[in-house]
Formats: structure tokens, sequence, C-alpha cells
């Protein structure tokens, strides 16, 4: 099988599998607290990719300054991010949910404009976040009669998209020493332990219960959403370029969508359609404008 064969497979997988994790954790955070759920998942699956780094013999952080950056990324990233994500499924569909973070692409390009000197924004990108908000903005209010959209997860889903895009940036901005999976692993740990200690702060330890549906979300979380999933997204990241790779982004809320309806009876109405179309547009003026302005940047 030749690499462009290979790297095709892996984009497909990348966006099934990520498509499907929101299904998973809305059936996981049924039945087993939402942010202990979370940190036994990235707990397991970092303390996995470590172990396999270690008897592969890959490059493990050592310095100081490294592991405190990539536990401040996987905090952001999972703790802020996943935690917020797991916690909304409580109340929203894991389709309305996939379709809110697709606006992380959205938060990237303003973070990127007011903190990062290289980054500019024309009224491409401009006119690409007012589309992508305008999207979210069409869906609460075209379901507002409906009651589909609950306000609060709503609220805590674009709080999540900010700080994945957050930990996005930080991540790109610093140059990480050691194998690439080992880093990874390193951010699943600390993202896990700080679910794991914001659970227990919230008294979700005493509510501990695990049904067959939540250890089968579970298990299906660590191995195709957080170690399938990521080797593959990294994978294409080494065959593609960046902006090709995010592409994924755009498959993930159809994949959650289509998969939320087929087996768990979620709604799929006009308005999530509509804004779902809206949303992906507007993140794809965004994302084309950045990768037109990275070639110019080179050029010059």
């Amino acid at each position: 099988m030749n690499e462009n064969r290979k790297a095709l497979l892996a984009y497909l997988a990348v966006c099934f599998f990520w498509g499907s994790t929101y299904l998973a954790i809305r059936i996981g955070v049924q039945d087993t607290p939402p942010l202990l759920f979370a940190g036994i998942r990235f707990i397991i699956a970092g303390t996995l990719m470590l172990t396999f780094c270690r008897l592969k013999g890959y490059a493990l952080p050592k310095e100081k300054t490294d592991i405190i950056n990539m536990s401040i990324v996987g905090l952001l990233m999972l703790l802020g991010g996943n935690g917020l994500v797991v916690y909304a499924e409580q109340w929203v569909s894991s389709g309305i949910a996939s379709l809110i973070i697709a606006t992380v692409p959205l938060f990237m390009a303003i973070i990127e404009f007011f903190f990062l000197k290289n980054i500019r924004m024309d009224m491409k990108s401009i006119g690409g976040l007012l589309l992508g908000f305008g999207g979210v903005a069409y869906l609460m209010i075209g379901d507002s009669a409906t009651q589909v959209i609950d306000l609060k997860g709503l609220l805590m889903l674009l709080g999540a998209s900010l700080f994945w895009a957050a930990g996005s940036v930080h991540s790109k901005a610093i140059k990480f020493k050691g194998h690439i999976f080992a880093n990874i692993g390193t951010q699943m740990l600390a993202g896990g332990i700080g679910l794991t200690i914001t659970s227990l702060i919230k008294g979700e330890f005493a509510e501990l219960h695990f049904t067959m549906n939540s250890i089968m979300a579970m298990l299906y979380l660590i191995v195709f959403g957080s170690i399938v999933g990521y080797s593959c997204y990294i994978y294409i990241l080494q065959k593609w370029t960046a902006a090709k790779a995010g592409t994924y982004a755009y498959v993930n809320p159809v994949v959650a969508i289509v998969l939320g309806a087929l087996l768990a009876s979620e709604p799929i109405n006009f308005s999530i359609v509509i804004s779902m179309i809206i949303v992906i547009v507007g993140v794809v003026l965004v994302q084309s404008s950045k990768a037109e302005y990275i070639k110019r940047f080179k050029e010059e």
C-alpha cells in the first residue's frame, strides 16, 4: 500500500472515530459521573501511550519546563475542553455538541490574531468568523421554541471550544523535545489527573457507578478515540499540511449528527442542518484564509 493511500485511510479513520466519540461520550455520561468518566479515560490512555513509548525506546520528556508546558496543554485541552464537553453532554445531544465544537478553528483564529505577531486577519477571515458564530446563534434562535438546545450546555460547549483552541495555540507555539507519542501521553495523563481531581472536589466519587454501556463507551474512547485517533492524526500531519489534515473538523459534525440520529434517535431538524452548513462554511473560510496568508508569508 502506497503512502498516499495510507494517509487517506488514516484521515478517514480520524473523521469517523473522532466524529463518533461524541455519541460514545453521550452514552457514557448517562450512567457514570462525567468528569470522573473522562478522567479515568485519559489516565488509562496516557499511561498506555507512555508505556508503549517506554517499550519502544522512544524518548520520554525529562526537562521540567517541557513537562510543565505539556501539562498546561493537557489541562487546557482535556480538563477545560473535553471536560466541558462531557459535562455538557448530560443535557446536549452528541450531534449538536460536535457542531458547537466545530467552532474551535474560529476561536484559534481569534487567539492567534491577538497573541501571535505573525498572524493577520483579512476580510475573508472576519467574514468566516461572523458566519461561523452566526451559525451557532441561528441554531440557538431557530430551536428556541422546540427546546432542542439547552442554553447552559451550549455555553459550556463554547467554553470547551475556547479552552481547546487555547491549548492548541499554546501547543503550536512551543517546541517540545522527545517523541510525539510521549508528548501526547504526557498531555493525556496531565489532563486525566486534572479531571479526576476536579471530579473528587465535586464529590463525583460518591456517585461512581459503572454499567456495561458506560464501560463499553469508555473502552471505545480509550482505544479508538484516544490511541487510534491520535495516532492516525499524527500520521497524516507527517504526510499532509496542517491545513489539509485539519479538514477532519468539517466532517466530524456530519458523522456525529448521523450516528446520533441512527443509534440514539437524536433529533435532526432544519435548524440543525442549516446551522451545520453555516458553521462549516465559516470554518472553511477562516482556514483557507490562514493557509493563503502562511503561503504568502513564506514567499516573502
